[in-house]
């Protein structure tokens, strides 16, 4: 179902009922950019901690603009033994309601924007018919700005001094500025509280007058209330398409996406709050908004299916989820809801790939039952067996930490073949395969002009080639463990700045909605017991061998598997 500014009042409610009813939700977006300056290689770096991948998307994407939001509900009919899905195409654009309002500004990036032009994306719908938004904050100081007015309004009204007493009439006054519209509001509300009926009008092109007409008190009284009711109505279309996403965030149900941690921190970002400094806080937030996400790139990269799936892109990853060993859904498309066939492919549409990354799930969900005894051919959303995948967000290209881990300490594999190595801001890859030619073969990870990761093969090279840089003069190489070091003495003396100096004092984030998710915060990291039969079910995934960052560095994550 397309939604847009025109009809988004009238299908809010259809929106509603359809995630209140869902067994689980499926969400995509698309942006006007991804990097405002380092091209994907450098924001992608293969040695990146997730911190610091976090923090480069912070810093790099944010300011461009999430202008289409795809959600799929599936809700599984038991009789049918099929789901039922219901898919939303949310045209998305931050239209300033009132001259008050805030004036968004974002950037494009026009790679993207053409690509998305080549698929067929209608900007029109976008910047003249998206629906508006407002995050928290921005709609407390509207609200409050709306409650000052009214009072100001009431204690003018109050004022008993002064009468008026001549024919019935209405007056236009054009306005110049905003002061002249408060100084002609305040005048008239003191010297005439009873009698007149002051509000500002404006017409289709945009220009704003006072209208001022002779009423009884009776009729002005009536014709206040009707200014108050607009008011707050035209502040809750304001916030808009917020609505959709808080409705998503108290329903608690399991949030599937796939590769979704740009999809979650736009999300947040635009309507909810800016998004936090520190990586913690971040998880913090997220875990507020939404309390179970699933990423079906990492499931499709993960035991027991990255030895069966060769490609997770999403198109390719549909396509090979209807092959043996899986098995196509089954689905269908609720009454009045248009159904999307997957042979024509509609990609780049986000309520298209909310759609097939819901049967992604589905699919791969179904195939851990063959592992039941005895099998099962239907595996809920709410099965121990996914809950290893809970809260784990891929990350892109990063060679040795497949995710981010929402709910607890991030991976930390051991890097000692690594060696971080500065540099002249001529030298380029070549002078580096130079450079350490006797190590054989070696891998370049540039991190930016002057600096970059060369991984030995070998972890005993490393010492001997410190010492032979030792006495170097136009470069300098530091170990991985020396290098992470001065990365946390730096934050160290930033945070002491920050909030010591200053006396500031560091927020916390807070679920004011956590009792409305019905869902236990505790993870299990072991083996998990899935649905009957599943103890002799054990689906290991691969990524026993990473430890957790602790005191001793010797606390070993345990196999996250079934």
């Amino acid at each position: 179902m397309e939604v847009t500014r025109k009809n988004y009042k009238d299908c809010l409610n259809t929106v509603y009922s359809a995630i209140e009813e869902a067994d689980f939700l499926a969400i995509d977006g698309e942006f006007s950019g991804i990097s405002d300056g380092p091209n994907v290689s450098a924001l992608t770096n293969g040695l990146d901690t997730p911190e610091e991948r976090y923090t480069k998307l912070k810093k790099h994407s944010m300011d461009f603009l999430l202008f289409q939001f795809g959600l799929c509900t599936f809700k599984y009919d038991q009789a049918k033994s099929k789901y039922i899905t219901k898919p939303f195409n949310f045209y998305i654009f931050p239209k300033p309601f009132n001259r008050t309002s805030p004036d968004i500004k974002f950037i494009c990036q026009s790679s993207s924007i053409d690509f998305l032009a080549s698929q067929g994306f209608d900007f029109n719908k976008v910047f003249c018919h998206g629906i508006p938004y407002l995050n928290q904050e921005e709609e407390a100081q509207l609200r409050e700005q709306t409650e000052e007015r009214r009072n100001q309004h009431a204690n003018a009204a109050s004022n008993p001094n002064f009468c008026f007493h001549h024919v019935n009439f209405i007056l236009f006054l054009l306005l110049l500025s905003r002061f002249q519209r408060k100084l002609i509001y305040q005048t008239l509300n003191w010297k005439f509280p009873k009698g007149l009926h002051v509000e500002t009008v404006e017409t289709e092109k945009k220009e704003r007058y006072i209208q001022i007409s002779k009423v009884d008190e009776e009729e002005r009284k009536r014709r206040e209330q009707q200014k108050l009711e607009k008011e707050q109505e035209e502040l809750n279309d304001a916030v808009g398409f917020s609505r959709v996403i808080h409705a998503i965030s108290k329903s608690g149900k399991l949030v599937v996406g796939h590769n979704m941690l740009l999809d979650v921190m736009h999300t947040i970002h635009q309507f909810y709050c800016p998004l936090p400094e520190d990586i913690q806080d971040f998880k913090e937030v997220t875990m507020c908004v939404f309390p179970r996400l699933l990423d079906t790139k990492l499931m499709a990269s993960t035991q027991p299916f990255k030895e069966l799936i060769t490609n997770t892109s999403l198109a390719e990853l549909e396509k090979q989820l209807k092959e043996s060993p899986f098995k196509s859904p089954q689905v269908e498309t609720a009454e009045g809801f248009p159904s999307y066939d997957t042979a024509q492919e509609q990609l780049h549409e986000a309520g298209y790939d909310a759609y097939i990354t819901g049967l992604c799930f589905i699919a791969m969900a179904n195939y851990l039952g063959s592992f039941l005894t005895p099998p099962k051919a239907y595996i809920s959303a709410r099965s121990k067996l996914i809950e290893p995948f809970f809260n784990k967000l891929f990350l892109m290209r990063i060679i040795d930490i497949p995710y981010l881990n929402i709910t607890g300490p991030d991976l930390q594999p051991k890097r000692d073949h690594v060696l971080y190595v500065t540099f002249p801001k001529e030298w380029k890859t070549s002078d580096l395969y130079q450079l350490f030619s006797a190590f054989g073969n070696i891998q370049v990870s540039w991190i930016d002009d002057t600096s970059a990761f060369v991984s030995l093969s070998q972890t005993d090279q490393v010492q001997i080639a410190m010492n032979t840089s030792r006495y170097a003069e136009s470069y300098k190489i530091q170990t991985y463990a020396e290098y992470i070091q001065g990365k946390q003495q730096e934050k160290e003396k930033q945070t002491t700045k920050t909030w010591g100096e200053d006396s500031w004092v560091k927020p916390h984030y807070t679920c004011s909605t956590t009792s409305a998710f019905g869902y236990s915060r505790k993870r299990s990291i072991s083996p998990m017991q899935g649905e009957q039969g599943a103890d002799d079910a054990q689906i290991t995934d691969g990524w026993s061998h990473y430890s957790y960052p602790d005191t001793t560095g010797t606390k070993k994550m345990k196999t996250d598997g079934v």
